[in-house]
């Protein structure tokens, strides 16, 4: 892709993912775009074309074929990785004696290694560049049910960690975005009303304030942050 700043953002067909596509392109970077769904991300790419260029490519992070896809429509140069994509796995959430362990390997597969799988690919590419993994405090609260999605979580807090002790030039953030009104929290609390949580848009701020104070490598809370921004 030509011109400026070039970010890849996985699940950008709605939530957080496309709240931060949004923000991004009315900053001016250059986006490629993801989600398994292709009509709701043809959807979001419309309305995102209207600020910036956009390459929308669905599929699935958990296929090679589909991960070397977005690298290669990002172009020489990455300056931003956004990990947003991730399942919650079986809802409502089983508690660990009973969780399924196919399903177990399914949260893995999606939150854990897919993210690590596309940074591989990417990281040639990205020099000084950003990545954004999106993060849960069930990664370092023991709440009840939360055992599956919470030690993918873990996980992937731990792999940005060493990331970023590993290549320095990096900026590798971990950041929690707290409770939103979105599907997968939906998902995670069947049947309640959700309406007093905030939309995914009071989040983006504190998040790429990250980007903009240039912060060292780390876990971050988007709250804190925009706490800082303002």
């Amino acid at each position: 892709m030509s011109g400026h700043r070039v970010a890849i953002v996985t699940g950008a067909s709605r939530g957080l993912g496309l709240a931060l596509a949004r923000q991004l392109a009315a900053d001016g970077w250059r986006l490629v775009i993801d989600a398994r769904g292709a009509p709701d991300l043809e959807r979001a790419a419309a309305r995102l074309r209207e600020l910036t260029e956009v390459r929308a490519l669905p599929g699935d992070v958990c296929d090679a074929w589909h991960r070397g896809a977005l690298v290669e429509a990002a172009g020489e140069r990455i300056d931003l990785l956004v990990n947003n994509a991730g399942i919650l796995g079986p809802s409502p959430q089983p508690v660990l004696a009973d969780y399924p362990l196919n399903a177990l390997e399914e949260v893995f597969r999606v939150n854990v290694l897919a993210p690590l799988a596309l940074l591989q690919l990417a990281l040639p590419r990205m020099d000084r560049g950003f990545v954004i993994n999106l993060t849960s405090d069930a990664a370092v609260e023991p709440y009840p049910g939360w055992g599956g999605y919470g030690a993918a979580k873990a996980a992937l807090e731990q792999l940005g960690a060493v990331l970023g002790a590993e290549h320095p030039r990096l900026h590798v953030y971990t950041v929690d975005p707290g409770d939103m009104r979105t599907r997968m929290h939906q998902e995670a609390f069947p049947g309640e009303d959700l309406s007093d949580r905030p939309p995914a848009e009071e989040s983006v701020a504190g998040i790429l304030s990250l980007i903009e104070q240039a912060c060292p490598s780390g876990r971050y809370r988007a709250r804190d942050q925009m706490a800082v921004a303002q």
